[in-house]
């Protein structure tokens, strides 16, 4: 399927590795030009190197901390009217929310909630008077099915979801979606750390967890980034203009849910 999105550019956050690579790489693979964001800045260069060297297209690569003001403002300085824009922070460390203070608190809302409302501000009219805008937030399963050592991250993605649901109503007037991917577990760092620190909650190791969580899920394994970025790509293409507000889970089946 051709996506029409040869020649746009996008802003993809926390690039350089893991599921925020694996959705730079599909949009690159679609012509789309790139302004690529993560804090290790050797990391982000050889990212921005190999997608270069994949798919032709002008990678740029702006290493900063995204959840700073001073960070937001270096990356749109690099691409000051994006047409797509893929919002995406590391998740705050799992844990008992007893050791939680208001700065641990504070630091999960910047980062997972208030990082991407602002950077959604920042772009989101010009989106609008230009007629097309595509924004993907990443956010995770744990918002529709919450996951207790992860209440840092259900609370602050909770909080940008409900106000996605609102804003994503005003502008797909204008051909402007904003949409939210929930990933489940995926084949990422992320999910190495979450599985530790599962292991040695239970007494056990990560390895033995690993094994019973993918047994446990319907699709018996784990989620390749690479079909994560698929279907971000989708969402950003222009046969996907009439989705916006939607919480897409991507999960293997692992929700019991109907809805």
């Amino acid at each position: 399927m051709n996506l029409n999105l040869k020649g746009r550019k996008a802003i993809v956050c926390g690039a350089s590795k893991g599921l925020g690579r694996a959705c730079a790489l599909a949009l690159a693979e679609e012509g789309v030009d790139l302004v690529i964001n993560a804090r290790n800045a050797e990391v982000l260069a050889q990212t921005a190197a190999e997608l270069r060297q994949q798919t032709g297209v002008s990678v740029q690569a702006v290493a900063a901390d995204i959840t700073t003001e001073a960070g937001r403002k270096a990356v749109l300085a690099a691409c000051p009217g994006p047409d797509i824009l893929v919002t995406n922070a590391g998740g705050p460390p799992p844990g008992d929310f007893h050791a939680w203070d208001e700065q641990t608190w504070h630091a999960a809302l910047d980062a997972n909630m208030l990082t991407p409302i602002f950077l959604i501000k920042a772009v989101v009219d010009g989106m609008r008077e230009r007629g097309f805008g595509r924004i993907v937030n990443i956010t995770s399963s744990a918002v529709k099915a919450p996951i207790s050592i992860l209440g840092l991250s259900n609370g602050a993605r909770s909080g940008l979801t409900g106000f996605v649901a609102g804003l994503a109503r005003e502008t797909v007037v204008d051909n402007v979606t904003i949409n939210n991917l929930l990933p489940g577990s995926f084949e990422t760092d992320r999910l190495t750390s979450t599985l530790e620190s599962y292991a040695q909650k239970l007494g056990t190791t990560a390895a033995q967890v690993r094994q019973q969580q993918m047994q446990a899920n319907p699709a018996g394994r784990f989620g390749d980034p690479s079909e994560f970025g698929a279907m971000c790509a989708f969402l950003c293409g222009t046969q996907a203009g009439f989705i916006t507000g939607q919480n897409l889970l991507l999960d293997g089946g692992d929700y019991p849910g109907t809805f």
